[in-house]
């Protein structure tokens, strides 16, 4: 019921008050963070909790299955906002295992509207499917959460603020991690983006972490591999951000 997060919120309120009487005062008088985070809108996935940080010291941006595209105008006036006016030093893209959006796009589950927010993951498995159709089921659910993580990282430092921040040499960093709801530990995807020269070369090694499988031999078999026996032409796709 209403009323008792109403209860909840004056009990919090009291506490935080107890515990450092000038909280409240200091935050109405600034908003300054360092941070950005781009995360699901999964309610087990809150940011200042899983970090340990407090109201104000991280600037939150949420969706279903932490997508940025450039289309979307709502992710990207929010960045503007974080990187021009905030001065934000990290952003944060931030997805979690066993995401429902994500296994909706994995296996083609419909669940309404949200197919067509979805089908920009459904894109990022079609894109890199020789690296996730030989692995088990929930194996391949795992491995696209930080695909789509990496694609969106890629994605945030090809937009145009981004890319504006980087040519008048403000300082900012995109990092891509990935959260456990069954330990509650952050993973570093190692995919940090902080030039435009790096953008490309950060990706394709990222992506290049999670092997693919060579086309059948003459004798029909799969071996799986690596990159080496792959098309060339078809692995610098997989491998390069999308702009």
């Amino acid at each position: 019921m209403p009323h008792r997060l109403l209860s909840n919120n004056r009990a919090w309120a009291a506490a935080t008050h107890a515990r450092d009487p000038g909280f409240f005062t200091r935050l109405a008088q600034q908003q300054s963070p360092r941070y950005m985070w781009i995360g699901c809108a999964d309610s087990r996935v809150p940011a200042n909790e899983i970090t340990g940080l407090d109201p104000g010291e991280v600037f939150v941006h949420r969706n279903v299955a932490n997508v940025v595209v450039h289309s979307d105008l709502n992710a990207l006036s929010t960045i503007q906002f974080a990187v021009e006016h905030l001065k934000v030093e990290h952003i944060f893209v931030v997805g979690h295992y066993g995401c429902a959006g994500v296994r909706a796009a994995m296996r083609g589950i419909r669940v309404g509207l949200a197919d067509n927010w979805l089908r920009h993951v459904q894109d990022v498995r079609l894109r890199h499917r020789k690296r996730l159709d030989h692995l088990p089921p929930d194996e391949q659910e795992n491995v696209l959460c930080e695909m789509n993580v990496i694609e969106q990282v890629g994605n945030v430092a090809l937009s145009t603020v981004i890319q504006d921040a980087w040519a008048r040499g403000q300082k900012v960093s995109i990092h891509g991690w990935v959260y456990g709801l069954t330990d509650g530990l952050l993973k570093d995807l190692r995919v940090t983006m902080d030039h435009p020269d790096g953008v490309v070369p950060v990706f394709g090694a990222a992506i290049k972490r999670y092997p693919r499988v060579a086309a059948p031999s003459a004798g029909g078999s799969l071996r799986a591999g690596g990159d080496v026996e792959d098309d060339e032409e078809d692995e610098s796709a997989d491998t390069a951000p999308r702009r």
